[in-house]
């Protein structure tokens, strides 16, 4: 079956950088389409990236972009999330999502204080 497992999280001062991956296995992952999402308490689910199976295209919700990179490598089955100068509104629940599926990662905790 499907598993995506993120990691990568933890506490981290404005300004601060942070990378996020997620591990996945179960599917033909060079194939598949992935994005993360995280998860705002009391605001729900937020989309925050895509790469495409290539990884050759990527496209940033208007929140993150110029800030937030993604990528993957697909000889390791691994989509990654590199965040720069983080804001304290991006702490949440950072999920990786495999497109078209309703599978999700567990999340890696992100806080954004000082």
């Amino acid at each position: 079956q499907v598993q995506l497992v993120e990691s990568g999280g933890g506490l981290v001062q404005p300004g601060g950088s942070l990378r996020l991956s997620c591990v996945a296995s179960g599917f033909i992952f060079s194939s598949a389409g992935l994005s993360w999402v995280r998860r705002v308490p009391g605001k729900g689910l937020e989309w925050v990236s895509h790469i495409n199976s290539r990884g050759d295209t990527a496209v940033y919700s208007d929140s993150v972009k110029g800030r937030f990179t993604i990528s993957r490598d697909n000889s390791k089955n691994t989509v990654y999330l590199q965040m720069n100068s983080l804001k304290p509104e991006d702490t949440a629940v950072y999920h990786c999502h495999l497109v078209g599926s309703n599978s999700w990662g567990q999340g890696t905790q992100v806080t954004v204080s000082s």
